[in-house]
């Protein structure tokens, strides 16, 4: 006898709520109340595998129940340009060419990199890819933003249960490098940001970009008549409850490490082979890549989306280990799986060539028509039949929320620094700017060789980082893709509406400094318990952040993920607010990009953009040991304007190197910029805002937004002038054969130090 079925029927709300935690549904008991009615209504009682499906489909995770509201009234309604092909499943699908598309998806892998920082990073990695090629897609590029507590974090404020950053943080790019090296994929992009807020619950986003023909799109639907075959990895007990573990708070127990999944890259990289084959013979009518909640929520979606029902033989799924519970089987994450539906007058052909490729394939059931319902059996006997509709029909919550009333006109206010060559210094090597080079060299973002504009740009042995790589991912055209990832957590602490609407102002300077014009966004919005008001509240701001700029701007976001919960009971505090955006900008032609070291001496040195009173959440600001008040604010059409305009500038080859002005303010972008170019520079401030009386440490230090550092070939500097003179644009210096950099303001020397004093700092040597 393989049924199990669980008493709810009669089962009062006590007993409910004890149902739901001994099985670690993580249900509620509104939910367990609403299954309890279904079943009535059926006249019997659910079986274990019906209430574990129901579960995974009803997670946070999986259906967004906190968060859909808000994300339909403020990101998912911006409309694509017209004529531009965006086509929004698993990943977001859009027009590359008039032949071909890019595909990209962003998602978090926090729960699990807090628990296993090393297999969860990597997992999340396998994730991310699988969403990309169960598109149909090839995928070319990874990225991570990576954020974590200080590596410095005292062990004795550590609470029990709570692992080290540092240990943390070694885990996660360690597991990030050997997967995506392993499956031969260049990690090309991300960040790594360090606040205290993370110590508790580290955040690990992950990013896939990939390339294909459309006519090789393939949908996550099945249709009537279809044979579903599961392909890849055997199923074990790795994995379980995932998505139910990732909707609730992290309590640092260890039994919760059967929900981190391992991964398998040398299993994936054959894996995507036969997939892709199989995708351009044209023999898969549908695919779906087993992620959150596994078979059950693959072949329930799969089923919906087609209207459709199935009927699964579960005795046919091959195993990693002998004994596993059918509920276990069916909820399973184990890694590196895809379920295809195929006709049956492919099915043969299909099997072939993942026999060819040694890569387990396993015909697992078949599509019904008529009635949406699933059916599963196992060794001839009945133990689950579900309504997809049901299934999939999650409740949908408008949480109570408190929204901060922030009426702050004026920062906050500190002594000026009484030495600006060891502030530079200090901020230089501060953690949230200094050079992140042992991580980058950690990937091999090389790999494909496709990888046109890299990280780390600059003279070799001297490189600095850049604002957004570039990847050629057609061999016949020289049409590129630009891409970044960004967000200031400590922004969004602050003020969440304006540290939202600064990520992305940071993505679109950012793809604008290499050359790029932005064209699509995806989300990563990693939050706290939406159950608290507050959290909630901050999540509402920060979305409408996000689409007020990205509305006005008229940059769609195609794919995305949310992520809530993120908070630690052992820490007793949320993570900041992290709404992390990965951006996609189109380079017409990758050899006129830009890059971010300075190219020449005698060059011209100017600043786009207006410099403001604005420290709140700054390094600099923290340095000092100061949150600050007033953060960065920004105007859309501003941005356009001056990401046209210096893109003008840019395709008339007027610029030789572009940097955005972000952490650290001025002062740091012109180090970054000569750090790469082994180059000096003579800076003068004086021209930024000189009807304000600025003191000097705003003038240097401030992060206000939709800023670029420029250095323009000094035989077209009038032309530059001319091209840019409806924008705020301040000539301040030119670089020099001396390798020193000196920083004035007038005739007040402020800086004075060489560049190897510079680069020792950046590098980490001084702190």
């Amino acid at each position: 006898m393989k049924r199990f079925e669980v008493r709810v029927r009669d089962a009062d709300d006590a007993e409910l709520g004890r149902i739901s935690a001994r099985m670690g549904l993580s249900l509620n008991l509104d939910e367990m109340q609403r299954i309890k009615r279904y079943f009535m209504a059926k006249g019997r009682e659910p079986t274990d595998v019906e209430l574990q499906s129901i579960a995974q489909s009803w997670s946070e995770h999986c259906c967004y129940k906190s968060s859909k509201k808000i994300l339909k009234e403020f990101v998912f309604g911006i409309d694509a340009p017209q004529n531009m092909l965006v086509i929004k499943e698993d990943a977001g699908i859009v027009e590359f060419d008039k032949d071909h598309a890019y595909v990209l998806a962003f998602e978090s892998h926090n729960h699990p990199s807090a628990v296993e920082p090393y297999g969860g990073a990597a997992t999340g990695i396998g994730g991310i890819v699988r969403d990309v090629i169960c598109m149909g897609a090839q995928p070319v590029a990874l990225i991570d933003p990576l954020f974590f507590g200080p590596l410095d974090y005292p062990d004795e404020k550590l609470p029990e249960g709570v692992k080290h950053p540092r240990f943390l943080f070694n885990g996660v790019v360690s597991g990030i490098s050997d997967y995506g090296n392993r499956i031969g994929i260049p990690t090309c992009a991300g960040m790594v940001y360090f606040h205290e807020g993370f110590v508790g619950n580290c955040v690990v986003n992950v990013g896939c970009v990939g390339i294909m023909r459309k006519d090789d799109l393939s949908r996550s639907r099945a249709k009537p008549g279809e044979v579903l075959v599961l392909v890849g990895g055997k199923t074990g007990r790795d994995g379980i409850h995932g998505v139910t573990f990732a909707s609730v708070e992290l309590t640092g127990e260890e039994e919760s490490r059967s929900a981190v999944q391992v991964g398998d890259p040398i299993t994936k990289e054959p894996l995507m082979h036969a997939i892709l084959e199989c995708n351009a013979r044209g023999l898969i009518s549908g695919m779906k890549d087993l992620g959150g909640g596994g078979l059950s929520c693959a072949v329930n979606e799969m089923c919906h989306a087609g209207g459709c029902g199935a009927e699964i033989q579960l005795e046919n799924v091959k195993l990693k280990e002998a004994g596993l519970n059918a509920w276990e089987i069916w909820v399973s994450e184990s890694q590196e799986r895809f379920l295809i539906a195929v006709t049956p007058e492919k099915e043969d052909a299909l099997l072939e060539i993942f026999d060819n490729w040694d890569v387990d394939a396993t015909v697992i059931g078949k599509t019904a028509g008529g009635e949406k319902q699933v059916r599963i059996y196992l060794d001839d006997e009945q133990i689950f039949e579900l309504d997809t509709d049901f299934l999939v029909a999650c409740p949908i919550y408008d949480r109570p929320k408190v929204v901060r009333k922030i009426e702050v006109t004026e920062e906050l206010s500190v002594e000026e620094p009484a030495d600006y060559n060891e502030t530079l210094k200090l901020l230089l090597a501060s953690p949230n700017i200094c050079s992140r080079e042992a991580v980058i060299r950690q990937y091999d973002h090389e790999v494909r060789a496709a990888t046109v504009i890299k990280p780390l740009q600059g003279l070799k042995g001297k490189e600095t980082h850049g604002d957004a790589t570039v990847i050629k991912p057609l061999e016949e055209s020289y049409k590129g893709l630009a891409i970044t990832a960004d967000v200031n957590p400590s922004y969004c602490k602050i003020n969440p509406f304006w540290g939202a609407a600064s990520v992305v102002d940071e993505v679109c300077r950012n793809l604008t400094a290499v050359g790029a014009v932005a064209h699509s966004f995806a989300d990563c919005l990693n939050f706290g318990n939406p159950e608290k008001p507050d959290r909630m509240g901050d999540f509402y701001e920060c979305c409408r952040g996000l689409g007020y700029m990205a509305a006005s701007l008229g940059i769609p976001f195609v794919s995305g993920n949310v992520s809530l919960y993120n908070e630690s009971a052992a820490m007793n505090e949320s993570i900041p607010p992290t709404p992390s955006i990965l951006g996609i900008g189109l380079c017409e032609d990758v050899r006129e990009c830009v890059t971010v070291d300075i190219k020449e001496t005698g060059n011209l040195l100017y600043v786009i953009g207006d410099t403001k009173k604005e420290f709140g959440g700054s390094e600099y600001y923290r340095l000092k040991g100061v949150d600050g008040v007033l953060v960065p604010e920004t105007n859309p059409k501003v941005l356009r304007r001056r990401m046209d305009a210096l893109l003008r500038t840019m395709r008339n080859g007027l610029i030789a190197s572009c940097h955005d002005v972000s952490e650290g303010g001025l002062a740091v972008a012109v180090c970054e910029m000569l750090i790469g170019g082994d180059i000096g520079a003579t800076v003068d401030i004086a021209g930024i805002s000189p009807k304000t009386n600025m003191r000097y440490d705003y003038k240097m230090f401030s992060e206000s937004n939709t800023r670029w550092v420029v250095e323009v070939w000094r035989e077209e500097s009038q032309k530059f002038e001319a091209m840019t003179k409806e924008q705020h644009v301040v000539k301040i210096g030119e670089t020099e054969d001396d390798k020193r950099v000196v920083m004035s303001d007038a005739k007040k020397e402020l800086v004075n130090l060489s560049l190897a004093e510079i680069r020792k700092a950046w590098s980490g040597e001084v702190c």
